[in-house]
């Protein structure tokens, strides 16, 4: 088959303190810390980018942008799923 991984993408960043995903425009200007992250529907990495643009960050709040993008990546290749599913191509085991 053509597809070997189902792949996702979400940015994540710091805003008001608190951890976010799928930024849109606005927020993304807004947060103190971009970061984005890649991974295969297996949990594999592609890329992990992330920097302080307005401060640093401590280690429990990259721990909840890890764990909302993992979140988001999983929702996104659940989606991804369901379309080639609707489509009637087999997405890989």
């Amino acid at each position: 088959p053509p597809i070997k991984k189902l792949v996702a993408a979400v940015s994540a960043g710091i805003l008001d303190g608190n951890a976010i995903v799928d930024l849109d425009y606005e927020e993304d200007k807004a947060v103190i810390v971009d970061f984005n992250l890649v991974a295969t529907e297996d949990g594999e990495f592609v890329e992990v980018q992330g920097s302080g643009e307005e401060s640093t960050f401590a280690q429990a709040q990259l721990d909840d942008m890890l764990a909302l993008g993992r979140k988001g990546i999983a929702d996104l290749i659940a989606a991804q799923r369901a379309v080639l599913a609707r489509i009637m191509i087999s997405p890989p085991a």
